[in-house]
């Protein structure tokens, strides 16, 4: 897919998180997902890839309401959402193609405002390396249906105290297409390993 829903969008966690149910009954194995994410990890640099290890979910949850027990359990275990062995692949991939790549939590966020200094300050305590506005209710319903899932965050600007500048959603999408070339690398090889 190209694009996803958001939250802010004003569709719900479920909706939001619809289009993976429908790939994964048109057949699809695994789940690859990318964001744009603001860095809060003060050794991440504007450009840099992160692979999604963990999540910090902040959005509403898209399993809230009945439970359809042939899709999935009521309370799905959530301790390993991201495939270690698609990690393992991915940063193989990396090292490979001289790929400079981080390992992070994401944490996902509503919306549609951009963090202040304090939410930066605030996340980075709980656990957060990087911060955007998505991903996470996709994650959680592919998890409830047994799907695999690889994430990346691109860092597209940084939230990191002394290194917060004005962005816009056009400085957002700019730094995301700059890594686009990297990005595909790691994405089309990894598809090809499987």
């Amino acid at each position: 897919m190209k694009g996803r829903f958001h939250y802010y969008e004003g569709y719900g966690a479920e909706q939001v998180a619809l289009p993976v149910r429908v790939l994964r009954y048109l057949g699809i194995k695994c789940l690859f997902l990318s964001n744009a994410a603001g860095g809060v990890n003060p050794e991440f640099q504007i450009g840099d890839i992160m692979i999604i290890t963990d999540h910090i979910n902040l959005l509403p949850n898209p399993l809230i309401g009945p439970n359809d027990d042939r899709i999935g359990p009521r309370f799905p275990d959530m301790g390993v959402a991201y495939d270690k062995s698609l990690i393992n692949i991915a940063l193989q991939i990396a090292e490979k193609n001289n790929i400079r790549i981080h390992k992070g939590i994401y944490l996902s966020t509503t919306g549609p405002t951009f963090e202040t200094p304090a939410e930066y300050r605030y996340f980075r305590i709980i656990g957060a390396d990087s911060v955007g506005m998505s991903t996470t209710p996709e994650v959680i319903i592919a998890h409830h249906m047994k799907l695999p899932c690889f994430a990346v965050s691109v860092i597209t600007d940084l939230g990191v105290e002394g290194k917060i500048e004005y962005i816009t959603h056009e400085s957002v999408q700019n730094e995301a297409a700059k890594t686009e070339v990297r990005m595909t690398t790691l994405m089309t090889e990894m598809i090809s390993t499987l």
